[in-house]
């Protein structure tokens, strides 16, 4: 990016240490809030199930009203709580009822009571996180089931030897350095300003029981190919499986099965997916792919007991047919609910001589996005609800955007559920970590330097993250490193992203030192002068601007800090200048897209955030600073035919 962000990044990240010192209960909460946020109650909040790629039938929500109390990190567990807390909203944010900070020498504890359903009986207990930010270790009933490091990925215990009947105590304990530590932290900062903005803590996204038998389905993994029309489906179990241990796999297309198989546990299969219906923005066409665990007679078994050395050489090599031929003894153990949608990401020949591009389903589209970051004047990291998170997507569809840059922060299930379905392409960020002399300048001839066990957790949280996020169809790229904020070894992570998923693309570094161009799918600047820069053509990456524009424009009655002076890279006066200045700054982007071969676009940004007032909407989601169809039209020569160069 500019040397002005450059330099506005070190002066914003310097005063980390003073901020340590703060009081637990100096957290700016503003009187700006949501219609959604207005809204919600413990009895409503966030109830749909969290994990629609592996939906289970049987689940318990234990989001709502829990006893909360902040002490010092060395504190025992305290006796007398200091309140009650709304999860899942982070501490520090108004819908918590709490907005309390919590410093990195601090404790955060949770408490509250459950009972496990009777018709549950037999069954183990499985207790999930959506995510708790940062360090979390959990008890039931005194006893410490488990503990989990990371902001941003889920995680669960089974809690079955836990349990006693009745009533049963769950305690969480939570420490969290911010932008004290170097772990994965996104934009959050304990002295926020500018582009940075408040941190949070605890637990931020929902927490649920759901029943499972001991050995249980854990993973489902479906990868697509259009090219040889089918979908690959790997399928991991909990835990050790005996050979009549299967999994029945069924396609559907619009309720009707496309496509069955039988295959062992713990396995791959391929199902073949007739006349393929194509996913696209236009099209967000989905199959549904159901898993079932289920015990097997083996049609072979007399050939085994007649002649074993014969039985294994027939079927040690390929075990396909034994269990496609297999009968099924009694009723699926497990079953999950899951989907998948036939699309294809890469990079080809463009419209462009010479300058490769980005295709979808072996077609050039241009993806037109926004830089999302994903927070909220009320619930903070936490939206409000369903709806209101949905409600971003809605409005960039209606505003002529296909794709949103989902920018340093992972966002809970249901979003990227939502954008499979409405049709919305996602460029997903690993969020950074670092501290301040982990911030690289933009003409930095090398990257950061991190401790063995700072890099082994940012490792680890990226493969969560890919893990969490892989199964989502409108995921389309990966983004390793955003500029120079805690980047380190970017070729090596690139390739680690890209041989655990090797069917999306890879951007190793938006923005700033381009240090693995022999890895990265894209040759990525950022460009925030009034007239956008052109990338330089690659020979063999495509080009995109993976951040632009950041017109302000500040709207009475919708600050967040009414009285300071707010950021913009640029501020405009009135509506009717927002919209020249936009409309010049996409003209720039369609010239490119057309006589240079750009493949992507990332406007900056989807909504003002805290002092930042460079969104298309509001903080609090009430304004947009143009009409969507305006926008949308504006953006409409992006898709009109052109001649291809010959």
């Amino acid at each position: 990016m500019l040397k002005l962000y450059a330099a506005l990044s070190l002066l914003l990240v310097a005063p980390v240490a003073a901020a340590q010192t703060r009081q637990p209960d100096a957290v700016y909460t503003s009187d700006l809030t949501t219609q959604w946020g207005a809204r919600v109650t413990p009895d409503n909040v966030w109830q749909s199930y969290p994990r629609p790629q592996m939906k289970r039938e049987r689940w318990k929500n234990l989001n709502g009203l829990w006893d909360y109390a902040i002490t010092s990190e060395a504190t025992p567990q305290p006796a007398k709580m200091d309140g009650e807390i709304l999860v899942p909203f982070p501490v520090e944010s108004k819908l918590s009822r709490v907005a309390r900070a919590l410093n990195p020498d601090q404790r955060l504890w949770y408490r509250r009571s459950f009972t496990v359903p009777a018709d549950w009986s037999g069954q183990h207990i499985m207790l999930n996180f959506g995510a708790v930010d940062y360090s979390a270790t959990v008890l039931v009933n005194g006893s410490v089931v488990g503990s989990h490091k990371g902001g941003f990925g889920t995680f669960g215990f089974d809690i079955t030897a836990y349990l006693k009947p009745g009533e049963n105590e769950l305690v969480v304990q939570v420490t969290d350095p911010t932008s004290a530590g170097t772990q994965p932290r996104g934009k959050q900062i304990l002295d926020p300003s500018g582009i940075w903005y408040t941190a949070v803590s605890g637990i931020w996204q929902t927490v649920w029981l759901e029943p499972v038998p001991a050995l249980h389905i854990a993973n489902v993994r479906a990868t697509p190919d259009i090219d040889r029309g089918v979908i690959d489906v790997a399928v991991a179990l909990s835990g050790w499986a005996s050979d009549t241990d299967a999994v029945r796999l069924t396609a559907s297309a619009d309720g009707k099965p496309v496509a069955s198989t039988i295959i062992r546990a713990n396995r791959r299969a391929t199902l073949a997916i007739p006349d393929a219906h194509l996913w696209s923005p236009d099209h967000p066409y989905l199959y549904d792919l159901k898993a079932e665990l289920v015990s097997i007679r083996d049609p072979y078994a007399g050939e085994k007991d007649r002649d074993r050395a014969a039985y294994d050489a027939r079927f040690t090599e390929d075990e396909t047919q034994r269990y496609a031929d297999a009968t099924i003894a009694g009723a699926p153990r497990d079953s999950v609910d899951a989907y998948f949608a036939m699309r294809k990401i890469s990079v080809g020949p463009g419209p462009v001589r010479g300058q490769p591009a980005i295709l979808l389903n072996n077609k050039a589209v241009f993806q037109n996005g926004t830089l999302d970051q994903g927070w909220w004047p009320d619930g903070l990291y936490t939206p409000p609800s369903e709806t209101a998170m949905k409600s971003d997507l809605l409005f960039l569809k209606k505003a002529g955007f296909n794709m949103v840059r989902k920018h340093i922060k992972v966002e809970p299930a249901r979003y990227y559920y939502d954008a499979d379905r409405l049709g919305m392409l996602i460029w997903q960020d690993m969020p950074s970590g670092g501290g301040e002399d982990q911030f690289l300048a933009g003409t930095s001839k090398y990257q950061a330097v991190f401790s063995d066990d700072a890099m082994a957790q940012q490792q680890k949280e990226l493969a969560d993250m890919v893990g969490d996020l892989r199964a989502f169809p409108s995921i389309v790229l990966w983004v390793i490193n955003n500029e120079g904020w805690g980047e380190y070894n970017s070729a090596a992570l690139a390739r680690f992203v890209k041989g655990i998923d090797p069917s999306r693309l890879i951007d190793a570094d938006s923005g700033w030192v381009d240090t693995a161009p022999d890895v990265s799918d894209v040759y990525d600047i950022h460009t925030y002068e009034d007239v956008p820069k052109t990338p330089p053509h690659m020979a063999n990456r495509a080009i995109v601007l993976g951040e632009y524009g950041g017109i302000g424009l500040p709207v009475e009655g919708h600050i967040w800090r009414p009285g300071k002076r707010n950021w913009g890279y640029q501020t405009a006066t009135s509506e009717d200048d927002y919209v020249a200045r936009f409309s010049r700054k996409m003209a720039e982007v369609i010239r490119q897209a057309k006589e240079a071969g750009l493949s992507a676009a990332v406007y900056t940004q989807t909504s003002d955030v805290e002092d930042e007032i460079n969104g298309l909407l509001t903080y609090d989601r009430a304004r947009a600073k143009a009409p969507a169809e305006t926008l949308s039209d504006i953006a409409a020569p992006l898709w009109a035919e052109s001649p291809k160069d010959d």
